[in-house]
């Protein structure tokens, strides 16, 4: 996928975003990017993910990341915009399937998509 292919899918990822009011100001993307580095999820820890956010980054395994992909790990970012060191407390302390942001991100895919039907990201 292109470099305005991936800004666009980021663009459609904020934009369903932008429909939800869990935060006090929208995500900002200007400074996001959107990396595909398939050789990421062969390291230890993160073979079983498809996606990965860091604080502006969003690494991908696959050339064409579902939308639904996208808009869970930028909501991660939009997380970590607005509550930065409780996001990092709960990473450190949480299981991840009980993690409240990693439950938040899969709600924000589910309440944003067109069907309403649960998505697994």
């Amino acid at each position: 996928m292109a470099d305005a292919d991936l800004r666009a899918a980021l663009a459609r990822a904020k934009a369903r975003l932008d429909t939800l009011d869990w935060y006090p100001e929208p995500v900002r993307i200007e400074r996001v990017w959107v990396l595909v580095t398939p050789w990421f999820f062969r390291i230890p820890g993160f073979r079983r993910y498809r996606g990965y956010a860091f604080w502006r980054t969003i690494v991908v395994k696959e050339p064409y990341p579902s939308d639904d992909l996208l808009t869970h790990e930028l909501c991660h970012i939009w997380q970590g915009q607005h509550r930065a060191l409780h996001v990092s407390w709960k990473h450190l302390t949480t299981r991840y399937r009980s993690n409240p942001y990693e439950l938040e991100a899969r709600r924000a895919v589910s309440e944003t998509s067109g069907s309403g039907v649960r998505h697994s990201v």
